[in-house]
This record gives structure tokens, C-alpha cells and sequence, in this order.
């Protein structure tokens, strides 16, 4: 779907905006009435004092400054995107602000019901509750597991072979003990580790056992082959018709819920492509290990989604919700020197 610009505010409109919020008529506004994304420009002054946006707003509110000037308004915003080279939160750097927009506008519109609910539930976010912002998470991405931008995303979808019935015995996941040691490798190589079911089963179990057994002080995650984990199989997208069946198999089977008891104690190797899933998960480790090679993606909101295995939880812990949204609603890959400037990435290494 071509753009049409996004709704750029300033001045009254802003000030317009900042009155029916308050008072409860934010309804007027919003993806159902054809307004999905609002621009709050932040180098013009508005006299509204801090724009407070409540979680259930329609509308994806991005705020822009050429400046990246600090601003109280920061914090009623989904995604704040700078022209100028800074690196602190919440800001992202971009080299053209009317180019980034043009391009926001494009994929917020491609995507709109998913765009929103994505901000939403960011705005729902809580830092003293991963469980809660999982929980959150899981019943949103069911809810557009049955929308009709996914149903049109499946319908776009390369047929894909189905693949030949895998033995029992043989595991997605090596698991190796060394005395207080714990080394889990994603080991699918041949579809770049793409987390199946099965791969997300395997993954509990090994946790649970690390969530049980204090002598297990340090949980190792790898990859085998060129990719740590090019996310969700999706081979798998689609095949499930019961969207609530999924979200309690989801919150049952949390490889993030259970990382999030024993984070503390692992450590996250990455290289080469980490998407969905290979970046979800890796951000509750409390050090993450990357290679020169290592570039990062949430691709769900174009597919009609959200991240579905935790990182709409477990990025902003690392991030900001404000980062967490630039990058799942654009979809784009960030490299490893973006990722540590961030705080995504603790440590950079050659090999």
C-alpha cells in the first residue's frame, strides 16, 4: 500500500491532541479511522508540557527531532528518531529524518493493525513483571494470528515443501555438561537454526533442568553453522488453526520466562544472522557475546505480527521501548557495532 504521509503535528494540533487524550477522546483518532501513525515534531514548540499517550491509543506516535534535543515529551512516544549522530536512549540516529519517515509511513500502512497493536503492548510494558509483559505479549500475537494482515501475508507465502517426518531421535538442540557448565546449541544448520516446535520444546526442557539444579552456574547459548538463528520456522507459520490453543501452548512452553530465572547465569554467543527468536531470547542473558559478523532483526510486523517469543519483554530491558519499536516496526537489520552502542550487545569479538 503506497503512502499518504503520516499526520505531522505541531503547535495547536499538537496541543488539540494532548486535550482529548486527556479527556478520554482519543477515539477520534487512531488505524480505524485512517490515521495509524502521528509525527510529533519536537523542534517546534507546542506548550503542552509532557504528551502523555495512554496504552490503548490508536495511533503509532512517532516523535522527531533534527536535534535529538532531550525533551519531558520523550516518554509519551513510541519511537524517537534523531537526525543527528546520538547515541543515548531513547533516540534513533537516522542520516535523512523525511526519508525515514517516508519509509516508516510505508510499513506502518503495509502493516497497520499490526503496528499498533505492537506499541500497545510495548506501552504495557512493566519492568517489574517480565511474566506480565509475556503474558501480554502471547495474547496479542494470537489475536493477530487471526487478522487479516496475516491471512494476507500467508496467502503471499512461497509454498513450502513439507519436509519428511524427523526421527524422535534426532534432537534440534545439543545439550553438554561440563561440571558447573551448561552449552546449548541450536543445531538445525541446514534451515539456519530456525526455531521449529520441536527446537522450542528441547530448549525448555534443558532450561528447566538449569532452572532446577543450583550447580549449573553458567548456561552457555550457541549456534551451529553460519547463523545463529534465523527465528521462526516458517514452515511452521499457519499450521496451527487454533490461535488459542497456541497462545497457552506459547505461555506454557516460554523458553523466555524460563531464561528470565536463570538469565543471570548465561551468557548469549552470537554471529552471523540473529532474527526473531536469535535475538528474543538472547536478551535476557546477562552477557551477550557477539561476533564482527553479527547482524540482528524483528521481521513480524511486516508478516501481519509481533515478536511472538518474548521480545516485546525482553528487548526494552535492554533497550528501551522506544528502540524496540523503531526496529520491529521497520523490520531492518542492525549490526553488531549498533547493537552494542545500544546496549543489546555487551561485547563485540573478531571470532
Amino acid at each position: 500500500m503506497p503512502a499518504t504521509g503520516p499526520d505531522r503535528l505541531d503547535g495547536p494540533a499538537l496541543a488539540e491532541l494532548y486535550e482529548r487524550v486527556r479527556h478520554g477522546s482519543e477515539e477520534v483518532l487512531g488505524t480505524l479511522e485512517g490515521h495509524p501513525m502521528l509525527v510529533v515534531d519536537l523542534d517546534r514548540p507546542t506548550g503542552t508540557g509532557r504528551l502523555e499517550i495512554p496504552p490503548a491509543f490508536g495511533s503509532v506516535v512517532i516523535a522527531i527531532s533534527r536535534t535529538g534535543t532531550s525533551d519531558d515529551r520523550l516518554s509519551g512516544v513510541d519511537v524517537a528518531i534523531s537526525g543527528s549522530d546520538r547515541s543515548a536512549r531513547p533516540w534513533v540516529s537516522v542520516a535523512d529524518l523525511d526519508e525515514e519517515l517516508d519509509a516508516m509511513a510505508v510499513a506502518v500502512q503495509r502493516s497497520p493493525m499490526a503496528s499498533v497493536a505492537l506499541v500497545q503492548v510495548l506501552r504495557s510494558g512493566r519492568s517489574d513483571s517480565l511474566d506480565h509483559d509475556l503474558l501480554v505479549e502471547s495474547l496479542a500475537y494470537s489475536t493477530l494470528q487471526s487478522g487479516p494482515e496475516f491471512a494476507r501475508w500467508l496467502a503471499a507465502k512461497p509454498a513450502t515443501p513439507v519436509a519428511p517426518m524427523t526421527p524422535t531421535s534426532v534432537r534440534s538442540l545439543v545439550v553438554e555438561r561440563s561440571g558447573a557448565r551448561l552449552s546449548l546449541t541450536f543445531d538445525r544448520p541446514r534451515v539456519r537454526n530456525a526455531y521449529s516446535r520441536a527446537m522450542r520444546d528441547e530448549l525448555c526442557e534443558a532450561l528447566a533442568v538449569a532452572c532446577a539444579d543450583p550447580s549449573i552456574r553458567e548456561v552457555h547459548l550457541h549456534g551451529r553453522g553460519p547463523d545463529f538463528c534465523s527465528g521462526g520456522d516458517l514452515a511452521e507459520f499457519g499450521t496451527r488453526p487454533d490461535a488459542a490453543a497456541g497462545h497457552l501452548i506459547r505461555t506454557s512452553r516460554s523458553a523466555a520466562r524460563l531464561l528470565g530465572v536463570v538469565g543471570d547465569r548465561t551468557v548469549a554467543h552470537l554471529h552471523g544472522a540473529c532474527v526473531g527468536a536469535g535475538v528474543e531470547l538472547p536478551a535476557l542473558a546477562s552477557r551477550v557475546v557477539a561476533r564482527a559478523d553479527t547482524h540482528l532483526r524483528l521481521p513480524e510486523v511486516a508478516m501481519g505480527l509481533i515478536p511472538g517469543a518474548g521480545g516485546t519483554a525482553t528487548l526494552p530491558r535492554r533497550i528501551g521501548r522506544h528502540r524496540t519499536g523503531w526496529l520491529a516496526l521497520t523490520g531492518r537489520f542492525i549490526g553488531a557495532d549498533t547493537g552494542r552502542d545500544w546496549g543489546l550487545i555487551d561485547e563485540v569479538v573478531e571470532e
